[in-house]
């Protein structure tokens, strides 16, 4: 008879390594770790049924989710829909995944406008033009009205967006030695194009810089 009963809930304590998170101890033995509010009404003694089974388990891979999400996040920024396909990639379960997501952004560790806006920041300065910027955080899933709101912030309508072209063709220039200007001229504006600044742009660099 005792070998029907589910077994129970033994002891849930905290975890020592995760702030906010708890483990459950079920027949004396670690079962799942889970955020604390998943153990809302639950207490030692409890029978584990299948449907409470059923429910932690879902907790505990939310959990898991979680901590993977700030883990990636501790080490670099990420785009929301790309960060959702390196995680359901990894394996964890696309339902455990949005919940994970959902918690770091109403924590503030997760936020599509600040990704982007430090995307365009850092990537201008490394000579990386608007059309670039923009192909690039489309790619990993920024939507285009947060690029565009980023790329505007970095070049007002009234930037001369010539600046940082002219200086990348004068260095491309200077190491193409003694080859003929239009070789130089053709090259250079390839060269920009690849860089993603736009045709009047790069023929206005070039002129400069030549």
């Amino acid at each position: 008879m005792d070998a029907d009963r589910p077994p129970a809930i033994t002891a849930i304590e905290p975890d020592s390594r995760r702030p906010g998170a708890v483990q459950l101890l079920v027949a004396g033995r670690l079962y799942c770790t889970v955020d604390e509010s998943a153990v809302a009404g639950i207490g030692a003694g409890q029978a584990l049924s299948p449907a409470l089974a059923d429910t932690l388990g879902k907790a505990a891979d939310e959990e898991a989710a979680y901590r993977t999400v700030l883990r990636a996040l501790h080490r670099r920024s990420h785009a929301r829909a790309d960060l959702t396909r390196r995680m359901v990639r990894r394996g964890h379960a696309p339902t455990a995944v949005e919940a994970a997501l959902r918690r770091a952004e109403q924590h503030g560790f997760l936020d599509d406008e600040a990704f982007a806006a430090h995307y365009v920041q850092t990537r201008s300065e490394r000579g990386r033009g608007p059309s670039r910027l923009t192909r690039d955080l489309l790619t990993l899933g920024v939507a285009r009205q947060i690029i565009e709101r980023a790329v505007a912030e970095r070049w007002p309508p009234d930037a001369d967006r010539t600046v940082v072209p002219t200086v990348l063709a004068a260095r491309r220039a200077a190491q193409m030695g003694d080859l003929p200007r239009p070789v130089k001229r053709r090259r250079l504006l390839a060269f920009l194009a690849r860089r993603g600044f736009s045709g009047s742009e790069a023929v206005e660099a070039v002129k400069k810089a030549l």
